[in-house]
């Protein structure tokens, strides 16, 4: 038997920017479902560093890019939900550290000084004072300069959590190999996503099909035939340690590059232990290198930037991930979340975590351009008989047990 289930937004991709898309049309009144294929968050989400960037790294040239003012404003508008003041309440949310720091080694950091006091950055970008130096820094060992930005590090798992909470019977696991397929009209429409369950199949409808499934947008795009936008794919080797150490690190190393020479986030497990999560040059760099040398590389830039921290008895391990982004030339990374119209969808990609409530707003503008309004959403909620995504463990999870 069939069934049709009629909405007005239907979202494929259930990472952080689909998800802050899916609340937020939800509590808007839009009748949206939410599809995923794995877990919710299990992508790039939580492979992410959980930072909400202020855009003050890619200013280390010296001058305030476009990539840096765009997404200026995006710290403010999470601080301000994860305070329960915002467009979505993330109060629930387990906040890492609150600022994100900055350090340059002992010899170098004089130029630096000079920039972050530009009028420009003020109030995005403070010295750290002596009493209010984390205790990781807080050792005769440092010799180097410390600066406060105003950018959270937020657990990945809770933001899903919150995220969904509620609104789980909105969502639906599904598997394109098995047991669902998304359908093409002649016109280049998608005319509906067919998902089997129980020996019953159900034809989910939209007025818009929203694409942010990260990675997996490509094999969608793909399938549809659409040829632009392009996919472009800039991988990452990330680095973590796990250690007893007490103290946890929230911080960029910078020297002369653009790109921070070592960019550190803790997060702490079930047995009292911290990961130590590694990324900058050295995730961008390490592509090149096996995780054998990765481990190596990562060994000796701890060893030289933290020399008072006893690490002989880490656990090391290394992860890939894929960013993906709309194509630019010469694997730029993008400066904005990117949003497009292909026939009755939309194919997005937010590029940053902390673009999603920016991706949200290019989604809204498009649905409220073609006059898209909510028809109320009271009673919407998928039978159970249809599977639903689970909320992603770790990025950790299996590396050190």
């Amino acid at each position: 038997m069939s069934h049709v289930i009629d909405t007005d937004v239907t979202i494929i991709g259930g990472g952080i920017a689909g998800l802050w898309l899916f609340r937020r049309l939800n509590d808007m009144g839009y009748k949206a479902l939410l599809l995923e294929n794995a877990t919710l968050g299990g992508g790039q989400s939580i492979k992410s560093q959980g930072i909400i960037h202020g855009g003050i790294k890619y200013a280390l040239s010296g001058n305030l890019t476009e990539a840096s003012e765009c997404i200026a404003g995006m710290p403010a508008r999470w601080r301000a939900c994860l305070d329960g003041e915002g467009e979505i309440d993330l109060t629930g949310v387990r906040i890492l550290s609150d600022h994100q720091y900055m350090w340059t080694p002992g010899g170098f950091g004089s130029r630096m000084a000079t920039f972050f006091a530009s009028k420009a950055l003020r109030g995005r970008v403070d010295p750290v004072k002596r009493d209010e130096v984390p205790k990781v820094f807080a050792d005769p060992g440092f010799k180097g300069k410390l600066y406060k930005l105003n950018e959270s590090v937020l657990d990945i798992e809770t933001v899903v959590s919150e995220l969904i909470a509620g609104l789980e019977d909105r969502t639906l696991k599904v598997d394109w190999d098995q047991d669902s397929v998304i359908r093409f009209g002649e016109n280049g429409d998608i005319t509906a996503i067919e998902c089997t369950a129980g020996g019953e199949t159900y034809e989910i409808h939209a007025r818009r099909f929203v694409l942010t499934a990260g990675e997996g947008t490509g094999d969608i795009l793909q399938r549809w035939g659409v040829t632009s936008p392009e996919m472009q794919l800039r991988p990452l080797h990330m680095v973590m340690m796990k250690h007893k150490h007490p103290y946890p690190l929230y911080a960029h190393c910078i020297s002369t590059d653009i790109v921070p020479r070592l960019t550190v986030t803790s997060h702490p497990t079930d047995d009292d232990q911290w990961v130590w999560y590694m990324g900058g040059d050295i995730a961008e760099s390490g592509v090149k290198r096996d995780s054998d040398e990765q481990i190596a590389r990562a060994k000796k830039e701890v060893e030289k930037l933290l020399p008072w921290v006893d690490f002989s008895d880490a656990q090391w391990a290394t992860l890939w991930v894929n960013r993906a982004e709309p194509k630019q030339s010469k694997l730029l990374r993008p400066d904005a979340a990117y949003c497009k119209a292909v026939g009755n969808g939309l194919i997005t990609w937010p590029t940053k975590l902390a673009l999603a409530p920016n991706l949200s707003d290019e989604v809204v503008k498009e649905l409220q351009g073609a006059d898209i309004e909510p028809s109320g959403n009271e009673a919407l909620a998928l039978p159970e008989a249809l599977p639903r995504p689970t909320v992603t463990g770790p990025f950790w999870s299996g590396y050190f047990d």
